[in-house]
């Protein structure tokens, strides 16, 4: 490992394959990729479904169970899973539609918010692994969690795909799907299942207080963007992958830490597509009123 070079140079194959040499910022581009994949196709759905405060209250509710599991001794990703998924199946059978569920997951998120500080103040260790879990921790991933987050995202992805149709459809007009008998309740549990465990895989990325930023902005960025489904989903994905790679990139040759280059750059061009985007929209309206014939109010 000692004759990986680590300076920055004007070639940038030359920098990528230094960043490549070492081994921790390869554990990290593959956790980082495969948890980009997740979020970025689970994202899409949470912001079509307005469920984005669900996506935030499952990094906090998964934050009490991860202090807990630090609190036992246990890995913190057994404990976001576990408190994730928990809290996920509360907001789920508390709130069967999506538009009904903020009530109930701030008070589900209240009371985890409460039992994570417990947790933490009982824990008398080092604060290390609190602040990986707060803030994220991607480039100590280990070559065993990168294929924990291998076999996740498998699972994750293919139980997307079995609900993929049913879950669009009532995305786009959930009265119409009730009416049609759709197990919205039954389809609304295996969701957040599915956004659980996308957001606990997520959290070794950009940790608790950041997870918006690849759960959320690539999916709201990406309805800007495409208007079908489908590439909606694709872009979605390639502004997280986009802008965990960049990132990964940025933090190995500067004193900063990946998580804000990853929620800098999913802002910046959030910002940028939605001003780009009112402007187009303004100009197509201000041009439709110029081609629309007078109206004569003469009597």
């Amino acid at each position: 490992m000692s004759s990986c070079p680590s300076g920055f140079s004007p070639n940038l194959l030359t920098d990528l394959a230094n960043i490549w040499c070492w081994s921790f910022m390869r554990n990290a581009i593959e956790a980082g990729t495969l948890t980009a994949i997740v979020a970025g196709v689970t994202g899409y759905f949470v912001v079509l479904r307005r469920s984005a405060f669900t996506a935030h209250a499952f990094s906090e509710i998964g934050f009490a169970g991860a202090a807990w599991a630090v609190l036992s001794g246990i890995p913190p990703l057994v404990g976001l899973l576990v408190g994730s998924n928990l809290g996920g199946l509360g907001i789920a059978l508390l709130g069967r539609r999506a538009i009904n569920r903020d009530t109930q997951i701030g008070i589900v998120l209240a009371f985890s918010l409460g039992l994570g500080l417990l947790f933490i103040s009982l824990y008398k260790g080092y604060a290390t692994e609190t602040y990986s879990i707060l803030f994220g921790e991607i480039l100590a991933v280990s070559p065993d969690q990168v294929t924990e987050t291998l076999v996740a995202s498998t699972l994750i992805l293919g139980g997307m795909g079995v609900i993929y149709r049913p879950l669009l459809f009532s995305s786009l007009d959930e009265d119409v799907a009730e009416a049609k008998g759709m197990p919205m309740l039954a389809l609304g549990i295996a969701f957040m299942a599915i956004v659980a465990c996308a957001v606990s895989f997520s959290v070794q990325v950009t940790g608790v207080l950041l997870v918006f930023s690849l759960m959320v902005t690539p999916g709201a960025t990406a309805q800007y963007l495409a208007s079908k489904p489908s590439r909606a989903i694709a872009t979605s994905v390639i502004i997280a992958l986009g802008a965990t790679w960049l990132g990964l990139f940025l933090s190995f040759y500067t004193p900063y830490p990946v998580s804000f280059f990853i929620t800098a750059e999913v802002f910046v061009f959030y910002v940028l597509v939605r001003l780009v985007y009112t402007r187009f929209r303004w100009e197509k309206i201000s041009a439709g009123s110029l081609l629309r014939p007078p109206v004569d109010r003469s009597g």
